[in-house]
């Protein structure tokens, strides 16, 4: 697993909830490792599910390119690296990382706040991923504008 925080660039972007990051490590010979993230207290939508593309891109318009410090909580069954992802916002690229990728994405409708997670939250960013998808709810945001949504975790399960 990663170190609590790291500063890495962001070389892809899976789905709305995961990325691949460059991250250096103390090794001369191999100075980088490749390191695949779940961004922490989201669930967005599946590649084929409504919605997919656009999460997929909402994701990569936050932090693609882009250096992202990575505080990361622990490792998921598939060996990702679970971690809250932080960006410069678009408003200040070259400024520090204040912007939390997994807030935002929740903030535009592009992701579910991943309740069942959110012990592993602060109570701070439990209070505020709440809030911001009680708001992307009212304001019908993203995939909000669907009459029906179907959360990730049903979807698959209906699969």
């Amino acid at each position: 697993m990663l170190a609590a925080a790291l500063l890495c660039l962001v070389v892809g972007i899976s789905d709305g909830d995961t990325l691949t990051a460059r991250c250096p490590t103390e090794d001369a010979a191999h100075p980088y490792q490749q390191v695949k993230v779940r961004l922490a207290g989201i669930d967005a939508p599946e590649r084929k599910q409504p919605f997919g593309s656009r999460a997929r891109q909402a994701l990569a318009d936050i932090t693609f390119q882009k250096q992202a410090r990575l505080d990361c909580v622990k490792q998921d069954r598939y060996k990702r690296s679970v971690c809250n992802v932080w960006v410069a916002p678009a408003s200040a690229p070259d400024g520090p990382q204040t912007l939390d990728a997994g807030l935002a994405m929740v903030t535009q409708g592009m992701a579910w706040w991943y309740r069942s997670y959110s012990r592993d939250q602060t109570p701070e960013a439990r209070g505020q991923y709440e809030f911001a998808e009680t708001e992307a709810r009212a304001r019908r945001a993203g995939l909000w504008a669907d009459r029906d949504p179907v959360a990730p975790w049903e979807w698959r399960r209906q699969r």
